[in-house]
């Protein structure tokens, strides 16, 4: 067997330290000090690959604080969990995409049982969660898309009659609701419910294609709402005013447009993936997008990955913290400038096809 690297022996220390956390405090600790020692790696690693490495973090801090929550919970007389259950993640968690902070953006599903005794358990257990994973660097989500919320938590028939109404509705609200839980990823946990629940979504997403009811068209409906921040003359659009007046909104107006775009395509052919990367990958093998547009979305991506980690970092009680802006004095740099330009011409041509698919859908059913 070959001897472990220095790197890899650091990597396993530090998600070992996280692994091995004994309270909130401790779990906290363990993320500050792995995340520190990945913020000094981030120069002389290759963007995605740093940015797994980031995803292995947040998702070693995030299933020891199930374990922990657990504990809690024995410890408050609760008992154990009296159902299996999974927890997973949505958002740039559920796609593996995260920076080095991250809110929370999570829910639950839990196995049969007493209902009465699952919901009890599981809402003491969501809200427990909530709060450990705050201590921990990850504030609430701000569109409250979390395990705390009922609305994100619930045994596997409770999340099918929830879909339904989701796709039944089709208005803007619940498409959104249907295009986040289409990245979800399973996290901790029992993962065959997190599976369970993926073959549910697939199967709703897929009902009456082809119709004016089709879940993939009212998608494409609610993604050409974006648009790339360029503006007639190709000049990169700032923010206008307020505290980032001059700042990019490397989050919106970037990696947003790109991953809307890429799950879209995604959701048209299938594919099951909630990673950005995987989703292209996958589109590359099913030949099913010009295989040119795709390599200038995969190197568009790359860009918005970057971007989002250059944002300079700020320090919250020990804890690496940002924003989603890329300052203006950032902007100005020549190279820095011709890969945002670049990237976001990408998302130009990619809305433009975009929008001639929803052109064409809106006629169809005219």
């Amino acid at each position: 067997m070959a001897p472990m690297s220095h790197e890899t022996a650091m990597n396993s220390g530090g998600l070992q330290a996280i692994r091995s956390a004994s309270s909130p405090g401790s779990l906290r600790s363990a993320r500050i000090e792995e995340q520190n020692r990945l913020h000094g790696r981030f120069a002389s690693m290759p963007i995605l690959e740093w940015n797994r490495a980031v995803g292995e973090m947040h998702d070693a801090v995030m299933g020891q604080a199930c374990h922990l929550c657990e504990e809690l919970l024995r410890q408050e007389g609760f008992g154990p969990p009296p159902s299996h259950y999974a927890f997973v993640a949505f958002g740039s968690a559920g796609r593996a995409e995260q920076t080095l902070w991250s809110d929370q953006d999570n829910g639950l599903v839990y196995g049969d049982g007493d209902d009465a005794e699952n919901a009890a358990y599981f809402a003491a257990f969501g809200n427990k969660l909530s709060q450990i994973l705050e201590q921990a660097g990850y504030p609430p989500c701000p569109g409250n898309v979390m395990l705390s919320n009922p609305l994100w938590r619930g045994g596997l028939s409770r999340w099918e009659r929830q879909f339904m109404e989701w796709r039944e509705a089709l208005g803007w609200e619940q498409v959104r609701y249907l295009m986040i839980a289409s990245d979800m990823r399973h996290i901790y946990g029992d993962q065959a419910l997190s599976c369970a629940l993926r073959k549910t979504m697939k199967r709703i997403m897929e009902l009456d294609q082809g119709t004016e009811r089709d879940v993939i068209a009212a998608v494409l409906r609610n993604t050409v709402r974006h648009k790339a921040a360029l503006n007639i003359l190709g000049q990169v659009i700032t923010e206008a005013a307020g505290e980032h007046a001059g700042d990019f909104d490397v989050k919106y107006g970037l990696y947003i447009p790109i991953v809307n775009a890429v799950r879209y395509f995604a959701l048209q052919y299938g594919i099951e993936s909630s990673s950005t990367g995987e989703r292209i990958s996958q589109l590359y093998q099913l030949e099913a997008v010009p295989p040119r547009w795709l390599e200038s979305c995969r190197k568009a991506f790359a860009t918005a990955v970057k971007f989002r980690s250059i944002a300079p970092p700020k320090l919250e009680d020990g804890m690496l913290t940002g924003t989603h802006y890329l300052p203006q004095a950032m902007i100005k740099q020549k190279e820095l400038r011709r890969e945002l330009r670049d990237a976001l011409g990408t998302v130009r041509l990619m809305y433009r096809t975009l929008q001639r698919q929803h052109r064409y859908a809106e006629r169809k059913w005219l």
